[in-house]
């Protein structure tokens, strides 16, 4: 008897458990899920990058694929206008802020979001808050699991 799912490719609404190592354009492995927890996601939903939603569309269970997606496409260029400079007195606890610290921020509409400080003098701080991953080209050795 054939299994159901030894044929089936995935599809836009399935969900879906993958393996993924994302490097970055110089080579150095960013993230991977091998050897801890897979990533279970719905493909369509929006949870993922929609070039990586796109990527596992078509594949079966057991096949491998990579992938590579431009900054532009993934987490956007990397943005001079998001170095920003405040008073030191403005930051809760600023007197022990530290480069290399994040610090969460509110955003006007409730929303939180992590900042890097990247430097400090006796009365500012210097922070940068472009994700993480702004301007990098990011490529995806994904491994499709299991499509549940």
């Amino acid at each position: 008897m054939l299994s159901a799912c030894s044929s089936a490719v995935a599809e836009d609404g399935d969900t879906v458990r993958v393996d993924y190592t994302l490097s970055l354009s110089d080579g150095t492995v960013y993230q991977t899920t091998v050897g801890n927890q897979p990533l279970e996601f719905v493909i369509g939903k929006g949870s993922m990058l929609a070039d990586f939603e796109e990527a596992v569309i078509g594949m079966k269970t057991g096949e491998s694929k990579t992938i590579t997606i431009a900054a532009a496409d993934a987490y956007g260029e990397y943005r001079e206008d998001l170095i920003i400079t405040i008073k030191r007195s403005q930051i809760q606890g600023g007197e022990d802020v530290k480069v290399g610290d994040y610090l969460t921020v509110t955003n006007s509409d409730g929303r939180t979001s992590q900042v890097k400080v990247i430097d400090v003098s006796d009365a500012n701080v210097t922070i940068d808050a472009n994700y993480p991953l702004a301007g990098e080209d990011l490529t995806f050795k994904i491994d499709l699991l299991e499509i549940i």
